[in-house]
């Protein structure tokens, strides 16, 4: 067995001084100051044309420069300093023969973090060197720190948009026939536990169902995918897929929340039979769909399918769940919706009441197939923005 590489740690930084000055018995002072200090890597300059250059180079933690010198002014090279990408925040600590407070106040205008009369004392050169650097020194450790934050989040944020992109795949075409189905699914802006589907199960039977899985992230996402899995593949052993109380029951056995990191579901699941109009269903703690049902269009009347069954995962394997039904009329629509779909908060703070949805899903037309995308462009509006705090999911099916 081949052992794990481990990551080599990069030496720390050493602090770094740059002295600029045209006098070399400067620079030889301030070397002599410094010889001691093993940790400080000291390097000396002479022409202030070539300041620039070599502190590029030579990436100091720290520059010294002195204000007087020949060709170039030292106020000057303080602002070429500031505009050089490399050299930009970069501690400096101006050098001058005297006390003046204009030339000092100029100079701290211009970029400078400190001013010493030279040449100083060694100890307080050196203390002063040393907090400068140390300051520049955390300094990069943050932004590369921020750095390397947002290039993760940068490749998260591309792992999740393709998370979302799959799971959008796994969603089912549009079905047409002698039943319409029509599905819409927007998702947050994490990645969400909301899934549907439709198929037939035999040629007498559609069944149609939509969940919604605790938390947000790829773990809700995944828990949705395999629950979708086991239903889309009629997967669950000695289970009649047409009896949806048998199937949330043993969804319910399979999807235990102790083994699923603490997560759980709501679903609603159902099955419709052709030959009576038949609509069996049962509920797992999911929001009520809205079902308009009569002789006609013009005289179907809105109801909601309640029930009071668990949650999926949460009660022990073994809890029964319960089968309703219900007779369709001539007419019949039907719109299965996940919680995101109404519980809105405006920018105002307020929050959508289940019966305002519901009264507004009365006012709406439903005769044309686009009740979940014209119940979309509401939620949004309501909510002041495009992107959305939770997954919106819904079906319509039109019998």
């Amino acid at each position: 067995m081949t052992q794990p590489q481990t990551e080599k740690k990069s030496s720390p930084r050493p602090v770094t001084v740059l002295l600029v000055d045209d006098q070399p018995i400067v620079g030889e002072a301030v070397r002599r100051m410094l010889a001691a200090e093993k940790d400080i890597v000291y390097h000396f300059c002479s022409d202030p044309a070539r300041a620039v250059e070599t502190a590029n180079s030579v990436q100091p933690t720290v520059i010294l420069q002195d204000l007087v010198m020949p060709d170039v002014d030292g106020l000057t090279l303080v602002k070429f300093f500031r505009v050089n990408p490399g050299t930009r925040q970069v501690p400096m600590i101006v050098l001058s023969s005297k006390e003046e407070p204009t030339i000092k106040a100029q100079a701290f205008a211009l970029g400078a973090n400190d001013y010493l009369v030279k040449l100083p004392d060694p100890i307080e050169l050196i203390a002063r060197i040393r907090y400068h650097s140390r300051s520049y020194l955390n300094l990069l450790e943050r932004d590369e720190a921020y750095r390397r934050l947002a290039e993760s989040e940068q490749l998260m944020a591309q792992e999740l948009a393709r998370a979302s992109r799959y799971v959008q795949s796994l969603l089912p075409q549009p079905l047409t026939g002698t039943v319409g189905a029509r599905g819409t699914f927007v998702p947050s802006t994490q990645l969400g536990g909301d899934m549907f589907g439709y198929h037939w199960l035999d040629r007498e039977h559609l069944a149609l169902y939509l969940l919604d899985v605790s938390g947000h992230g790829v773990g809700s996402s995944l828990l949705a995918v395999s629950a979708t899995n086991v239903l889309d593949s009629q997967s669950l052993p000695d289970t009649d897929f047409r009896d949806p109380g048998k199937v949330l029951s043993r969804l319910n056995d399979v999807f235990q929340m102790d083994r699923q990191d603490g997560k759980y579901f709501t679903i609603w699941y159902g099955v419709y039979r052709i030959g009576d109009r038949n609509l069996a269903y049962c509920n797992a703690a999911h929001p009520s769909p809205v079902l308009w049902s009569g002789a006609s269009s013009s005289e179907a009347t809105l109801a909601t399918l309640d029930s009071t069954d668990p949650l999926i995962g949460m009660l022990p394997p073994g809890t029964p769940f319960e089968t309703r039904s219900i007779a369709l009329g001539t007419y019949a629509t039907l719109l299965i919706y996940s919680d995101g779909a109404f519980e809105i908060e405006t920018p105002e703070g307020d929050m959508w009441k289940h019966q305002d949805f519901v009264r507004f899903l009365s006012t709406l037309e439903r005769d044309d197939g686009s009740l979940g995308e014209r119940l979309l462009a509401h939620v949004r509006l309501r909510h002041g923005s495009d992107l959305l705090a939770d997954d919106y999911s819904a079906l319509e099916v039109r019998f």
